[in-house]
């Protein structure tokens, strides 16, 4: 059954807004947690420009479920990742000055590169995934390198117009998904995903997690974070 992490950078925007301490991530995590999540994941960005430092430790020690870190595969970031120990860390591109994650990692291109990170997690024994587009080639160089989870970008299919665009899209989704797991990969997806487009996504066949952020935290604004968790939850399963 596909399950649901929640991201939870955008509570951390709110706060940094006006560089106090409110609204709490801590809460927003336990509120999640309680609704029924059974992972939050955040982004400490090279910039800093949500979450901090301190708050991925403090989130280390807090929650009773899983915490996923994204992270760009820099040696400030690898060294913090190693010293906190999340649960596991998905390696995704970061520039900075994107609103957000735009694209995929180019694996193939970066091998020496990713494969020298994932040998040190390993070490740790911390899983790590990968984020990619749905691409055969990257999703055969991920199992390549030791990967041992992919996460699709599911951006494009998010922002397909049309619905043979959105069938052509999925499509890549799907035949992406069926390689990764003949080549033993774990499955998640996420980027966009909202209350009208991620049945589809959560229907894939072996698809494990999903990562919803920005949908559900301005859902929440209206509705509360349990409220808005819960429904997404519903519609998943």
């Amino acid at each position: 059954m596909t399950i649901l992490c929640v991201n939870i950078d955008h509570i951390a925007t709110l706060r940094q807004a006006r560089g106090g301490v409110e609204p709490s991530l801590l809460a927003a995590a336990r509120i999640a947690e309680k609704a029924g999540v059974r992972g939050i994941t955040v982004h400490l960005r090279e910039d800093r420009r949500h979450i901090q430092d301190q708050d991925v430790y403090d989130l280390r020690q807090a929650i009773k479920t899983k915490l996923n870190l994204e992270m760009a595969a820099t040696a400030e970031i690898i060294d913090i990742a190693l010293k906190i120990g999340p649960d596991m860390v998905t390696l995704v591109p970061e520039k900075r000055k994107e609103l957000t994650t735009e694209g995929g990692l180019d694996v193939a291109r970066e091998k020496t590169l990713l494969k020298n990170t994932v040998s040190r997690f390993h070490q740790k024994g911390i899983p790590v995934s990968f984020f990619i587009a749905p691409d055969l080639q990257q999703v055969r160089a991920s199992a390549a390198i030791g990967a041992d989870i992919i996460e699709l970008h599911t951006g494009i299919y998010v922002n397909a117009t049309g619905k043979k665009q959105q069938t052509k899209e999925l499509g890549k989704l799907r035949h992406a998904a069926k390689l990764a797991l003949k080549l033993g990969l774990g499955l998640n997806a996420g980027h966009g995903l909202d209350y009208q487009n991620v049945i589809p996504v959560a229907n894939i066949k072996g698809m494990q997690e999903l990562n919803i952020g920005h949908s559900i935290i301005s859902r929440a604004v209206f509705t509360g974070l349990d409220k808005a968790v819960k429904e997404m939850i519903s519609l998943i399963k």
